[in-house]
């Protein structure tokens, strides 16, 4: 089956950097590709010369006749003096053509749209309204392939869950620019990592490339190393005469677990609590019989939510939820219609909005750092300025740059760098992620993960708020604040619950209602099934278990035939069946393990 689009010894530039370099790679049917890569790196500029945008500067790239292809880029240019319904119901004529197609419906539904409401002009629109107004406009066509530039932008997560599963329901082959790294993993089966013009090929979702790129560097500086050595090993062994050159050692690699032996520890909650209670004491923020409203909204009603010393926590809603109001109800600057707002004596508060504060245009980016603090201690370890920058995607040449010419996304950056270096014990974090990179992400979740202090976070990464926070509140719209044992999962799952009521029927008043309409009691099982299930469920933990030592010992083979392609590949097969096996067991384990309970 020939592929929909190819690239041959495709390079396209601007100015004197090479943002592809010679590239060649092609998109088969049903193929789900994410990318990824630094912020200026070149994964825009792949996806517009792919999708016909942009012409290469040399190379050639082919498309299959008469391929029905969408494209969603970051420029959202919707036509002027539209509505929108005019943009996402173009293919149809009357309201009843669209009304019945159930694959529609669910895209006005899933992307909020009926929200907007379909008379709204586009004139009128947010940029984020505008980006998903042209999201559904596109998912709405029969397409073979859907190219997406960072479409999980402006979505909460329960937009973001419903765009993967679309995603997977559909045909059509994708290729996705995102930093989302559960919607990578969700829904991606191969990555592309654009990196210094070139484009590096990984089978597999964002946890499959983190591995997979660690494990290609490792092998790299083994056999950079080894190379480095050879002369001078050579040279020993001839000296030593020929008796010796006999028998040389065979040049073993360590086993691919040698890559996580050294991984730290899991983050010490105890500790960090003790640290933060040294610095804080017992009272950090609390609201007493709080009540906040927007507009003719009742956010809060009456609510009194008190936050203590190194508690860590994940604030989740639907867009317009009132998440931004309640993060700036903590920070003091909204006060409430009722109650009252306690804030500690010894709290020093950081608020990072969506917004960007003013920053000094007239300095550099490191000089900026520098107004604010030349060192900075996180925990055990300290961090200059500058190494601080770094970690944040400054890299040292850029740290002289003026921060009047600052992209937006770095400018936000900057404003994160800035906020951290002023040493707070108690951070709001309102959509940190927006702008970053996986790299800096990754850096940045290290740096939150060690964090000793109080931590509130918005966010719609929901790889983010699962790492760095120990617990899950939510906003559902019925005047509390609901805190969510289960998590994200559990907040996806009550979000269903409430789509699927009667309009009529009126959202629970506390916990214990919202619990009650959230299942029916499953069947209980005759002992008879009872025991069967339980026979079946040790019987599946043994054979995990011993594909659990057969996998260990591939990966410990892999390492010993690093040198030999080949073996490599066949023992690389192996191993995928291997972990396919074993996908499906735990699958099973999990049926069963249900049943019983």
């Amino acid at each position: 089956m020939a592929n929909l689009v190819n690239l041959e010894s495709v390079s396209k530039s601007y100015g004197v950097r090479p943002l592809l370099d010679e590239v060649s790679l092609g998109i088969g049917e049903g193929q789900r590709i994410g990318v990824v890569g630094l912020n200026g790196g070149g994964k825009t500029t792949l996806l517009e010369v792919l999708s016909g945008i942009t012409d290469p500067d040399s190379g050639r790239v082919s498309r299959l006749r008469d391929l029905r292809l969408g494209v969603v880029t970051q420029r959202t240019d919707l036509p002027e003096g539209s509505t929108v319904g005019d943009v996402v119901l173009a293919g149809f004529d009357a309201e009843h053509e669209w009304a019945a197609d159930a694959r529609v419906r669910s895209i006005v539904d899933g992307l909020g749209i009926g929200a907007i409401g379909l008379d709204t002009a586009t004139a009128n629109l947010s940029g984020g309204e505008r980006r998903r107004v042209a999201l559904a406009a596109t998912l709405v066509g029969e397409l073979d392939l859907i190219v997406l530039d960072e479409p999980t932008n402006h979505l909460d997560v329960e937009g973001v869950r419903w765009l993967a599963d679309h995603l997977l329901a559909r045909k059509s082959s994708l290729v996705v620019v995102t930093h989302d790294r559960w919607f990578l993993d969700t829904v991606c089966g191969r990555t592309w990592e654009v990196t210094s013009g070139r484009v590096e090929q990984y089978e597999g979702g964002y946890a499959d490339w983190v591995y997979a790129r660690a494990e290609r560097a490792r092998l790299a500086q083994a056999a950079e190393e080894k190379r480095q050595n050879l002369a001078r090993k050579e040279l020993a062994w001839l000296q030593r005469g020929a008796k010796a050159r006999t028998s040389k050692p065979k040049f073993r690699i360590e086993a691919a677990e040698a890559l996580i032996a050294d991984v730290p520890p899991p983050r010490d909650t105890v500790e960090l609590m003790s640290f933060a209670k040294r610095r804080l004491g017992k009272t950090v923020l609390e609201l007493e019989d709080v009540s906040l409203s927007v507009g003719d909204r009742t956010l809060l009603d009456h609510v009194t939510w008190r936050i203590g010393p190194g508690d860590r926590i994940g604030l989740v809603g639907v867009n317009g939820s009132g998440k931004t109001s309640l993060l700036k109800l903590l920070a003091g600057e909204r006060e409430p219609e009722t109650g009252r707002r306690i804030e500690g004596k010894t709290v020093h508060l950081a608020h990072l909005k969506q917004e960007l504060d003013d920053l000094p245009a007239d300095l550099r980016v490191l000089q900026a750092v520098e107004r604010v603090a030349a060192r900075v201690q996180f925990g055990k370890h300290e961090l200059s300025a500058s190494q601080l920058a770094e970690k944040l995607g400054f890299p040292p040449k850029r740290q002289w740059t003026p921060v009047g010419d600052l992209s937006g996304g770095e400018r936000r950056r900057l404003q994160l760098v800035r906020l951290l270096m002023a040493e707070p014990n108690v951070l709001l974090l309102d959509e940190p992620t927006n702008d970053l990179d996986i790299d800096t992400l990754q850096q940045l979740e290290d740096l939150l993960d060690g964090w000793p202090g109080t931590l509130i976070v918005v966010s719609h990464d929901r790889y983010l708020t699962e790492r760095v926070c120990d617990d899950v509140v939510a906003l559902f719209g019925d005047g509390a604040i609901t805190d969510l044992p289960g998590g994200i999962d559990e907040y996806l799952q009550r979000r269903q619950t409430i789509a699927d009521r009667p309009a009529a029927a009126a959202p629970a008043a506390d916990g214990a209602a919202t619990q009650a309409s959230t299942g029916q009691s499953a069947p209980k099982l005759s002992n008879a099934e009872w025991r069967a299930i339980t026979k079946e469920l040790g019987k599946l933990e043994r054979k995990l278990d011993a594909l659990g030592e057969k996998e260990s010992k591939l990966h410990a083979a892999l390492a010993d035939a690093a040198t030999e392609p080949d073996r490599l590949m066949e023992l690389n097969n192996e191993l995928k069946a291997l972990q396919a096996e074993k996908d499906e067991l735990e699958q099973r384990w999990l049926e069963a393990s249900e049943a019983v309970e």
